[in-house]
Formats: structure tokens, C-alpha cells, sequence
């Protein structure tokens, strides 16, 4: 009997000392999971939170106006308008080869789209070469603008660009950077269902 009791012992040792490490490899586990799911989630916070990279020679203007008002008319100028009151009903986005309604493309900048504007009298070749730069994506619009005083202006939400060429690398920079960005209004709003009938 004595010796029955002692084998039993023994066993009961031997299953012990086995779950004491198994224990331990558990718990080392899961610190080692939360610390890692902990760092990854503190990285995406930076990233989401970390102030955008100035682009040279964008101007910025403090909290545009946002109220809606029927049939409003807002004179062509050496520039577009960066926001403001506007028309109830936005601009569909997309390439369209005569000027806009100012009213309507505002309401889209309100929306996250950028208004890539153009002189009427650029060459041909330049205006197709914008048109090809844009084809296909969505929250763009593209229009000719009558009185704006550079080749080529971009505005946003909140902000704006004046290129003299479409080979300036903040083209891109820009529309990345303010796309449905940081300063859009409202985000989630949509850019089509509203009027216009693009070309492209």
C-alpha cells in the first residue's frame, strides 16, 4: 500500500511540474500578443494624427462659411471660391469642358472633391493632358474657369494651389493630401446624384 501511495504522489509531482510551465508559456504569450496589438494600435494612432506635410504655396483660409442658398451667384474671379455659402445641390464629379456653377462645384468641395480648374485659353495638348491625369477617379471635377489668373489652380475645402504647369509634382502631392481629407466638411457625403452630366 505504501508503495501504491507513493506512486501516486510521484504522478501527481510529475503533472504538476508539467502545468507550471505550460502556465507560464500561456501567460508569457499573451502579454507578449497585448504588447505587440498595443504597439501596433499606438503606430496607426500616429499615423492618423500626425500633422499632414506643408506643400509649398498652398494657402489656407480659416473655416469657410457653409449655408445653402437657392439660386446664389457667385461671380467668376482671378480665382475660385475655396468654400462659403453655396447651392443646395452639388456638382457631379468628374471632366466637364465648360465653366461650372461656382455655387454647385462649392457644394462638392463641401463633399471632399477637388475643383481642378484651368484657363480657357490653355493649349489643347495641356488640357487634354489634365483630363488624362484625372480619368476614372472619383472626388475630382475639371472645368475651365474664365477669370482665374494661373494656368492652372486647385482647390479644396479650405485651400488651394496655383500651378503654372501640370509637371509640378504638388499636383499629385495636393490632391493626395486633400482628397476627402482633413478639411472636408462632410466626409461620406457622395459627389455623384447631384447635377451636371460629366464628359469623363
Amino acid at each position: 500500500m505504501g508503495a501504491r501511495r507513493t506512486k501516486k504522489k510521484t504522478t501527481s509531482a510529475r503533472a504538476k511540474g508539467k502545468a507550471a510551465p505550460d502556465n507560464n508559456n500561456r501567460t508569457i504569450l499573451w502579454i507578449v500578443g497585448i504588447v505587440a496589438g498595443l504597439a501596433i494600435m499606438g503606430w496607426l494612432l500616429f499615423l492618423a494624427l500626425r500633422p499632414a506635410q506643408a506643400i509649398a504655396g498652398v494657402v489656407q483660409f480659416p473655416r469657410p462659411a457653409r449655408g445653402h442658398e437657392v439660386d446664389l451667384e457667385i461671380p467668376f474671379a482671378e480665382l475660385p471660391p475655396a468654400g462659403g455659402n453655396h447651392d443646395p445641390a452639388w456638382q457631379n464629379c468628374g471632366i466637364y469642358d465648360e465653366p461650372l456653377n461656382t455655387p454647385n462645384a462649392v457644394h462638392s468641395l463641401e463633399h471632399g472633391a477637388i475643383w481642378i480648374t484651368y484657363q480657357p485659353d490653355l493649349p489643347a495638348e495641356q488640357i487634354a493632358a489634365i483630363e488624362d491625369a484625372v480619368t476614372g477617379q472619383n472626388f475630382l471635377l475639371v472645368s475651365p474657369y474664365p477669370e482665374q489668373r494661373s494656368p492652372i489652380v486647385l482647390t479644396g475645402w479650405g485651400v488651394q494651389l496655383e500651378l503654372d504647369s501640370l509637371d509640378d509634382e504638388r499636383f499629385e502631392e495636393f490632391i493626395t493630401q486633400y482628397r476627402v481629407g482633413p478639411n472636408t466638411p462632410e466626409r461620406g457625403a457622395s459627389c455623384t446624384g447631384g447635377i451636371g452630366e460629366p464628359t469623363g
